[in-house]
């Protein structure tokens, strides 16, 4: 597996599996087969309220030596409703996850709202319906306690996400530990070349959530047009005799950021960790580049009763 240094000094592995949207019942399966596969990456979160699933699964795959604790890069994340209980939070994370540390944890959305109880992950509205969003706790706060984490020896590295530039840009000037990486949104039609750049330039591993626009998933649950119903990506795809799947996914590693795609079906699994082994030509990279819409497919925003976009 292919892996890229952060400025934490660790490494993580390019591809990762996204467990978001994954049914319970097919959770521990899927770990199991990935792991079997060459997967080292798994990227989870506290509101996927799957950790404790995910836990299972390792603590399988540790017991019956198919592979080692320290093989395996972990990711997790807090939810809204924990900024202001963030070590608790992460501790309650590895205790769901039967593990001793985290190699990421991430700040799920820069946005702390209303504390209901650790690790419950609510989304809390208000009586106007809208999500009641805390103003009292700073996203320097909510950092410090990120810091913390790994001062205690519970988490090696972390990082942002949905982060915009201008918030990335605020957490690196009041950070004592830099964030090592920034997962966001980005695939063929919603590019984000500027925010990609910004982090590389800064020492922040940019990784894409999103690398296949959310597929069929979020037409389903957002209404959004997915790239890979594109015809230039499809005519890329022919070209190659690749999946249009794999053709988002090694056009998001080429441009060097690390990608997270999500699927249950062992094939699909296969098929993503196979785009380490081809490339796009200079030609094709700077047409994908060019059918960018600036389109945000993942619109959690429309149970919140506000767009947290805007």
């Amino acid at each position: 597996m292919s892996t890229v240094t952060l400025s934490s000094g660790y490494e993580m592995p390019v591809i990762g599996l996204g467990l978001w949207r994954l049914e319970k019942d097919e959770l521990k399966e899927v770990i199991l087969n990935a792991i079997k596969i060459g997967y080292r990456h798994f990227d989870c979160a506290a509101h996927y309220k799957s950790e404790a699933d995910v836990g299972e699964a390792l603590a399988e795959a540790f017991k019956t030596g198919l592979v080692k604790r320290e093989e395996l890069f972990i990711t997790t994340k807090i939810w809204n409703s924990d900024h202001g209980h963030v070590v608790e939070a992460c501790k309650n994370s590895l205790e769901k996850l039967q593990i001793d540390y985290l190699d990421l944890y991430l700040v799920h959305y820069p946005m702390p709202t209303k504390h209901n109880a650790i690790g419950k992950t609510a989304s809390l509205l208000g009586e106007d319906k809208v999500l009641d969003i805390d103003v009292t706790i700073s996203l320097q706060q909510t950092w410090e306690g990120m810091e913390k984490t790994v001062s205690l020896g519970l988490v090696r590295s972390i990082g942002l996400s949905n982060y915009d530039l201008f918030l990335t840009r605020d957490c690196l000037a009041y950070s004592k530990i830099k964030p090592a990486v920034s997962q966001f949104e980005t695939h063929p039609y919603f590019q984000r070349d500027s925010l990609v750049k910004f982090c590389m330039k800064h020492g922040v591993l940019p990784t894409a959530h999103t690398p296949l626009g959310g597929a069929a998933a979020n037409k389903d649950m957002f209404g959004s047009v997915s790239p890979l119903d594109d015809p230039v990506l499809n005519d890329v795809a022919k070209k190659y005799g690749k999946s249009v799947a794999q053709i988002c996914l090694r056009w998001g590693i080429q441009r060097k950021t690390a990608v997270i795609p999500k699927s249950s079906k062992i094939q699909r699994l296969k098929e993503n960790l196979e785009v380490l082994e081809f490339q796009l030509s200079d030609e094709d990279m700077q047409l994908i580049y060019s059918i960018d819409r600036k389109y945000r497919t993942s619109l959690p925003s429309k149970t919140w009763g506000l767009d947290v976009y805007a």
